[in-house]
């Protein structure tokens, strides 16, 4: 999709672009049968068949849905993990998912491990351990640039994991721009799944591109 025209100021460019991607999000129709075809997409990746643990998101928001998909990947033999905030840090952890149950509704209604489960060692999981790495994003474009919601939790979060590992944006096609802005930090995705298209993007320097 075409971006709007760029204000001359690069932060302030980026700004729009966010604002701009955040309204198109918020406007998909059919959220929940658009992104149970996107959430299907991703489970027939080869990378998803050869992956043995599997980083999922917890939809917020306007996001591409995931929770609906995740009771049937808990069901494919796979080690399930997701990410919470921490928010006194600004840092993601990883949590070992095995049951819906685990999950609880926290700030601003996003589902997030039980407070009394988090620490447990057996429920935390290192980001080297990743094998494949679903991302969410507000926008995207067809270079595999992602920009956030501003904070940088998940490129501190990708940087950590394996730079064979595999990362998926997961993006309605109104949230794929021309062009995004990017910064020295900011990590490219290796695919980016939308209801249309599957993008290959550049993914980080030091990677491999997964098959299709």
């Amino acid at each position: 999709m075409s971006e709007p025209d760029p204000p001359a100021d690069p932060q302030a460019r980026k700004a729009a672009l966010r604002e701009q991607a955040r309204k198109n999000r918020v406007a998909q129709k059919n959220k929940d049968e658009v992104s149970r075809g996107i959430c299907a997409a991703f489970t027939t990746l080869p990378a998803y068949d050869a992956a043995r643990t599997v980083m999922w998101y917890v939809d917020a928001g306007s996001e591409v849905r995931t929770r609906h998909a995740l009771p049937a990947a808990l069901a494919h033999g796979k080690r399930v993990v997701v990410p919470w905030c921490v928010v006194e840090s600004n840092t993601l952890e990883l949590f070992l998912l095995e049951d819906m149950s685990e999950l609880v509704e926290g700030a601003y209604k996003i589902l997030e491990p039980k407070p009394e489960l988090r620490t447990l060692a057996a429920k935390i999981v290192r980001p080297e351990d990743l094998d494949l790495v679903m991302v969410p994003g507000t926008a995207f474009d067809p270079r595999g640039a992602r920009m956030g919601q501003g904070k940088g939790y998940y490129d501190r979060l990708l940087s950590a994991a394996r730079p064979d590992v595999p990362l998926v944006g997961m993006a309605f096609d109104c949230q794929v721009f021309d062009e995004i802005p990017v910064a020295p930090h900011d990590v490219f995705m290796d695919l980016v799944l939308t209801e249309s298209r599957t993008i290959t993007g550049q993914g980080r320097a030091s990677g491999t591109r997964p098959p299709g």
